[in-house]
């Protein structure tokens, strides 16, 4: 099964300031800040839900298609992305923006100072996706993450005239978009992916209830954190997977991500909705354990360990026969 994951592509700068953000500030000269910090910590790490997603499959070894817009400063990233798995020829290199990128100083105080430059992000709007499966012989699944709106749009409308089944996943997106925007984005997806705040978001914003969502998407997949994820389908009872056992909890950024990784991926593999399931909580666990989206690293012997303790050996024998 032959999967591409549209989303964004950034990298995140961040930096660690010892001080406190208000201890700087003037009561009565904040119409004119014009301060510099001076940090001790630089962190660059690779992010953007579209890799971040990638990454993980490449991880799982079912060769993903990454479609999105990055800059020319994007070579070495493309280099740990190619590295670990993932098909890289799709991206768009824009000829005069920058990959898009998040910079941040947070205080001792975990207040933060933030810009977010969309960049070459933009560009993303002009990648055809018959291009795409064209080059790679077709497409049996479109995740469309978050990424450049009229993208995501253009995409999904891509997507429903070329019959192609798509998975609408909004998640840092769905603040901006409208209830049309929403809609349009949503109906007919044969997947659609959310956390349960966004769940309620969609359903304030469309005026659609759970069932009539339901009703326009094939299967509604929702994370609900520490207690795992539900899977909804019209007439079926809902499939629900709990977590395995954390050996910490370091930073649940890219949390999301990994789950969706670890999902697409057992479908690919053809296995069960609820394996996938298990599958992709697995591997948000290891990343919910490590500080950085793509710092994990997948050692098999170890995941079928812990997948076998929290999903028992016969779940485990059939995940292990794809992984090998």
């Amino acid at each position: 099964m032959r999967i591409a994951v549209t989303g964004s592509i950034a990298t995140d700068h961040l930096m660690t300031f010892p001080g406190r953000f208000a201890d700087q500030f003037v009561a009565d000269q904040l119409h004119t800040v014009s301060l510099s910090f001076l940090v001790d910590n630089l962190d660059v790490r690779r992010g953007g839900v579209g890799a971040n997603i990638a990454f993980g499959m490449g991880q799982l070894g079912t060769g993903p298609v990454l479609v999105g817009a990055a800059g020319s400063d994007f070579d070495e990233y493309r280099a740990w992305l190619d590295r670990h798995g993932v098909d890289t020829t799709s991206v768009r290199i824009s000829e005069t923006l920058h990959t898009a990128r998040f910079v941040c100083t947070t205080d001792a105080d975990h207040n933060q100072i933030g810009s977010f430059y969309t960049g070459a992000m933009s560009e993303a709007r002009l990648i055809e996706l018959k291009t795409v499966a064209d080059r790679v012989g077709g497409l049996d699944l479109v995740l469309i993450g978050a990424d450049d709106p009229e993208a995501m749009l253009r995409h999904t409308e891509e997507c429903r005239s070329r019959a192609i089944p798509f998975a609408a996943d909004f998640s840092q997106q769905i603040a901006r978009m409208d209830g049309d925007e929403i809609r349009t984005l949503l109906d007919g997806a044969t997947y659609l992916f959310s956390n349960e705040y966004e769940k309620g978001l969609i359903e304030s914003k469309t005026g659609w209830s759970e069932a009539e969502i339901l009703g326009k998407v094939g299967h509604r997949v929702t994370t609900l954190g520490a207690r795992g994820v539900r899977i909804e389908r019209v007439g079926e009872e809902p499939v629900e997977v709990g977590c395995p056992e954390e050996e910490a909890k370091v930073d649940p950024t890219g949390v999301g991500d990994a789950f969706r990784a670890g999902f697409l991926s057992g479908l690919s593999w053809g296995v069960s909705l609820e394996r996938a399931a298990q599958i992709g909580c697995m591997l948000a666990t290891l990343v919910i354990e490590t500080l950085g989206t793509q710092e994990y690293a997948l050692r098999r012997v170890p995941f079928m360990e812990r997948f076998r303790k929290a999903y028992g050996d016969e779940a485990a024998a059939e995940v292990e026969s794809y992984l090998g």
